[in-house]
C-alpha cells in the first residue's frame, strides 16, 4: 500500500466520521425531513461518500468515529457544515444543540468554551452568514 493510499483512506475515514456527525444531528429529533435529506445528499457528494456508505451511515451513524481535522480552519468549516444541518428543517431543537456541543468538543473546541462557540454558530447560521464571516466570528468567540 502506498503513502497516497494510506492518506486517501484516512481522509475518507475523516469524511465518513464528519458525515456521520451530520446524520446524528439530522436524527436528533428522530426524523430526517426532506430538507435534511437534501442537505445530507449534497454533503455526501461534497465529501465523496458513496451511495452504499451513505445508506450504511444513515442506518448506524454511531458506528463511525469522529476524526477531526488537524487544521483550525478545517474544524471551523466542519462546524459550519454541522450548523447548516441543524437549520435544514428551519428549527433548532434542544437535542440538536446538545449533540452539536458534543460534536464541537470532539472537533477540538475547548470544553469550557464549546457552549459559547455553538451558540455563536447557531446565531450566525440564523443570519445566513457565509463560511468566511462564520470563520471570523468563531475565531473571535473562541480566541484560539
Amino acid at each position: 500500500m502506498s503513502i497516497s493510499d494510506l492518506y486517501s483512506s484516512g481522509a475518507h475515514k475523516r469524511d465518513l466520521g464528519h458525515f456521520s456527525n451530520i446524520v446524528k444531528l439530522a436524527l436528533a429529533d428522530d426524523i430526517i425531513t426532506d430538507e435534511e435529506l437534501l442537505l445530507l445528499d449534497r454533503m455526501a457528494r461534497r465529501l465523496n461518500i458513496s451511495d452504499s456508505d451513505f445508506k450504511r451511515v444513515l442506518i448506524k451513524p454511531e458506528k463511525y468515529a469522529m476524526n477531526p481535522p488537524v487544521g483550525y480552519d478545517m474544524r471551523i468549516e466542519r462546524l459550519f457544515n454541522l450548523t447548516k444541518m441543524i437549520f435544514a428543517d428551519s428549527e433548532v431543537t434542544g437535542d440538536e444543540a446538545k449533540v452539536m456541543r458534543k460534536v464541537a468538543i470532539g472537533l477540538g473546541f475547548p470544553t469550557d468554551n464549546a457552549e459559547k462557540v455553538v451558540d455563536e454558530a447557531i446565531h450566525l447560521a440564523m443570519n445566513d452568514n457565509d463560511l468566511e464571516d462564520f470563520t471570523k466570528a468563531i475565531k473571535r468567540v473562541n480566541k484560539d
